[in-house]
C-alpha cells in the first residue's frame, strides 16, 4: 500500500514536472516564432543582448498564467493569444507611430473601439477581449492556488504603487533609461521589463506633484533664462476682432518626398502662393504621425508637451486658464468643432477644462461626406460657416477652434474625389496621401477665401497637426534622405523635420506674417500680442524660451542654434549651447505638472506677484484682483453648458 502511494505521488510529480516543461517549453517555441514574424514582417526585434532577459520575462509571465490556469489545455490558447497580442501589437506601434507600447496606450485603448470600423474594428476587439476573456475562463477560480497567486501578484502591483520612484531608479540602472529614444528603450530591454519599467516611471510622475517651493525655483529659474523683452503697461484687452485657429489632420508638403517620384505637385497653388508670403514659416509640433491631441494641448494652452503620453488622457487634471478661459475674460464666446467621435481622447472633458463653451463633434455635422469614417473638409468647411455664420458681426466676439480629420491615416478618398496624382516609389501610402493633400488643400482654400470675404479683420491661423505617417519604420521620409529608419540614427536636422508643418497665420487686412519656425505652444503668446491683449496670463510664460524655435520632445529638445540645427539630448550635457535651454525646459516641466495635474501653486505665485506689482505701482495700496485679470478668476469661472 505504502509503496503504491509513494508510486502514485512520484507519478503525479512527473506528469506536473511534464506539464510544466510543456508550458514553458510552447513560451519559449512562441516567443521564438512571435520574434521571428515581428523581425519579418515588421523588421521590429529585441536587440540580441536584451533576448534571454526578455525571454526569461515571458516565461515568467507563462508561468504566472500556468499556476492560474486549470488545466494545460486551456493555458495553451490563452498564453499564445496574450503574448501575440503583447508582442505584435507593440511591433505595429513601432512601425505606425515609431515607438513601442507605453503605460499610457493600455489606458487609452478604448479610443481605438472609437475611431475604427470595419475589419480594423474586429480586430481591435479581437485583439483586446479574446486574449481577456480565454484568461477569466481560464482561471481555475476554485483552487487555492489561484487565489494565492493573485494575492501574491496584488501584492506586487500595490509594492509598485507604493515605491515607483525608486522601482525606476532601480530599473533604470539595471536596464538603462534613454527617454528621447523609446525604440531604443525597448531594443535593450524586451517588451515586458519596459512596460513594467515606464509603469514605475509613469506612477512616479503622479504620486509626487511638484511643491509650492519647487514651482518657485523653477519659475525663477524660467526667468533666468528667458529671452522675452519687458511688456508694455498692460491693455485693457476689450475684443476687437474674431479668432479662426484651424489645425489640420496631417497637413504637410509631399514634393519634400523628393524620391516618392510624384507625377505632379499636389498642393494648390494658390496655397504654395499664400505659404510663400509668410516666408515658408513653419509650426513645430510635440508629436510626428499620430496623438493629434498632443498637438491641440500645447496650441490651446501655451505649454509643451514633454513627456510619450497623450495629455488629454490623465495629465490634463483641472479646469486651466487655457487660451478659451482667457479670452472668455474679456467677453469671447469660445467654440470647438472636430468631427469625429466627441469622447475620442477624452475631448469632452478636455475641452470643458480648458474653457470651451461648446463642441461640435460628429453627431453635430450631416455625415454626407465620408470618405470611409471621414467627413470630407469640404462638408465639414460648409457646415462650419453655416453655424458660425449668425456669430460673426453678432456684437460678440468668438474664439472659433476648428480640427479636421479628413487626410487621417489611411487616406481613404470617396468617389468624388478620384486619384490624380502618382508616384514611382511603389509607396501606396504616399500615393495616396498625394491625392489626399490634392483635395484638402483645395478644400481648404476655397473655405479660407470664404472665411476671408465674411469676416475680413479676423486673426486666422492654420497649420498642420503632424506631418504624416507614410510607412514603417519612418518608411517614405527615408527614401528621400528627410528622416532614418530609428531616432538613435537621426541626424540632428531630422528632429526639426520630425516634427515641422506649414503655417500660416492672417492679421486681417495686414495679410499673412512672417513668423518663422514657431513651438505649437508659443501660438498662444502669438494670438494675444496680435490682439494686444497685454493682460497677465500663464499663457505667454513659454513665449520667453531662450531660442525661438526651442522644440522640447521626450528627454531632449531641438533648436536652432545660429542658423544650425542642434538636438539637445544625452551625450551633450555639457554642450554650453544646450544647458541654458536645457534648464529653461526642466524649470517647464515642474510648472506643467503643477498647472495641469498638482496642486496648481503656479497660480498662486503668479497672482500674487500681479498684486504685489499692482501695489507698487499704486503706491502702496494692494488691490483686489478682477477676474480680467485675475488667473485664479480665470480657473474657478463656470464653463457654459454644452451644445
Amino acid at each position: 500500500m505504502i509503496g503504491s502511494m509513494q508510486l502514485n505521488r512520484l507519478n503525479s510529480i512527473h506528469g506536473q514536472a511534464k506539464n510544466w516543461a510543456l508550458a514553458l517549453g510552447f513560451v519559449l517555441l512562441w516567443y521564438a516564432l512571435l520574434q521571428g514574424f515581428a523581425a519579418w514582417v515588421f523588421d521590429v526585434a529585441p536587440h540580441w543582448r536584451a533576448v534571454p532577459r526578455d525571454l526569461a520575462a515571458n516565461l515568467l509571465l507563462g508561468a504566472i498564467i500556468y499556476l492560474l490556469s486549470r488545466s494545460l489545455a486551456w493555458y495553451l490558447p490563452t498564453i499564445a493569444l496574450l503574448m501575440a497580442a503583447l508582442h505584435l501589437t507593440n511591433a505595429g506601434k513601432l512601425v505606425v507611430l515609431g515607438g513601442p507600447i507605453m503605460p499610457d496606450d493600455l489606458l487609452t485603448v478604448g479610443n481605438l473601439f472609437l475611431l475604427l470600423n470595419g475589419w480594423q474594428l474586429v480586430g481591435v476587439i479581437a485583439v483586446v477581449l479574446v486574449p481577456t476573456t480565454l484568461l477569466v475562463l481560464a482561471c481555475a477560480w476554485r483552487s487555492p492556488s489561484t487565489w494565492l497567486t493573485l494575492v501574491l501578484l496584488a501584492a506586487a502591483g500595490w509594492g509598485l504603487t507604493q515605491a515607483p520612484a525608486a522601482i525606476s531608479r532601480s530599473m533604470d540602472s539595471w536596464f538603462g533609461d534613454t527617454i528621447w529614444d523609446q525604440p531604443g528603450n525597448f531594443a535593450g530591454r524586451g517588451l515586458l521589463i519596459h512596460l513594467v519599467q515606464e509603469s514605475a516611471r509613469y506612477l512616479a510622475r503622479g504620486a509626487n506633484p511638484p511643491s509650492q517651493a519647487a514651482v518657485a525655483e523653477a519659475l525663477q529659474a524660467l526667468r533666468q533664462s528667458e529671452m522675452r523683452p519687458t511688456s508694455a503697461s498692460p491693455s485693457s484687452g476689450v475684443p476687437s476682432r474674431n479668432v479662426h485657429l484651424i489645425l489640420l489632420e496631417s497637413f504637410w508638403d509631399p514634393m519634400l518626398l523628393t524620391a516618392s517620384g510624384l507625377s505632379a505637385d499636389p498642393v494648390d497653388p494658390e496655397f504654395r502662393a499664400l505659404w510663400a508670403e509668410t516666408g515658408h514659416s513653419l509650426a513645430l509640433s510635440p508629436v510626428f504621425g499620430g496623438y493629434t491631441a498632443n498637438a491641440e494641448f500645447e496650441t490651446l494652452c501655451g505649454f509643451p508637451v514633454t513627456e510619450d503620453a497623450v495629455f488629454f488622457e490623465g495629465w490634463l487634471r483641472h479646469d486651466v486658464p487655457c487660451l478659451p478661459r482667457h479670452l472668455k475674460g474679456i467677453g469671447y464666446q469660445s467654440v470647438a468643432s472636430h468631427p469625429n467621435v466627441a469622447s475620442f481622447w477624452n475631448r469632452v472633458n478636455a475641452y470643458r477644462r480648458i474653457g470651451f463653451d461648446h463642441y461640435w463633434s460628429i453627431a453635430d455635422f450631416q455625415q454626407d461626406d465620408m470618405n470611409e469614417e471621414f467627413l470630407g473638409d469640404a462638408s465639414y468647411y460648409r457646415q462650419m460657416l453655416e453655424k458660425i455664420g449668425p456669430m460673426l458681426h453678432g456684437g460678440t466676439p468668438i474664439f472659433n477652434y476648428m480640427l479636421t480629420i479628413f487626410g487621417h491615416l489611411d487616406y481613404p478618398l470617396n468617389e468624388r474625389r478620384p486619384a490624380l496624382i502618382g508616384t514611382t516609389d511603389g509607396n501606396r501610402l504616399v500615393r495616396d496621401y498625394a491625392n489626399t493633400i490634392y483635395y484638402k488643400s483645395r478644400e481648404l482654400m476655397a473655405f479660407l477665401k470664404q472665411l476671408r470675404q465674411m469676416d475680413p479683420e479676423s486673426l486666422i491661423l492654420l497649420f498642420g497637426d503632424h506631418p504624416p505617417f507614410l510607412g514603417p519604420n519612418h518608411g517614405g521620409f527615408t527614401d528621400s534622405g528627410l528622416l532614418a529608419d530609428r531616432r538613435g540614427n537621426f541626424q540632428d536636422r531630422m528632429f526639426k523635420t520630425l516634427v515641422a508643418t506649414p503655417l500660416v497665420v492672417i492679421d486681417g487686412a495686414r495679410g499673412p506674417l512672417q513668423l518663422g519656425e514657431v513651438p505649437m505652444y508659443q501660438l498662444p503668446g502669438v494670438i494675444l500680442d496680435l490682439l494686444d491683449d497685454r493682460r497677465p496670463a500663464l499663457l505667454k510664460l513659454a513665449s520667453g524660451a531662450p531660442a525661438a524655435s526651442l522644440r522640447p520632445l521626450p528627454g531632449m529638445h531641438y533648436l536652432n542654434a545660429g542658423g544650425e540645427a542642434l538636438a539637445c539630448r544625452e551625450g551633450r550635457e555639457n554642450d554650453a549651447r544646450c544647458d541654458r535651454s536645457a534648464r529653461w525646459v526642466r524649470a517647464m516641466i515642474t510648472l506643467t505638472q503643477d498647472l495641469f495635474g498638482g496642486f496648481q501653486n503656479l497660480i498662486q505665485l503668479e497672482t500674487d506677484a500681479e498684486n504685489t506689482q499692482s501695489a507698487l505701482n499704486d503706491g502702496g495700496m494692494t488691490p483686489t484682483a478682477s477676474p480680467a485679470n485675475s488667473a485664479t478668476q480665470m480657473v474657478v469661472q463656470p464653463v457654459a453648458p454644452r451644445s
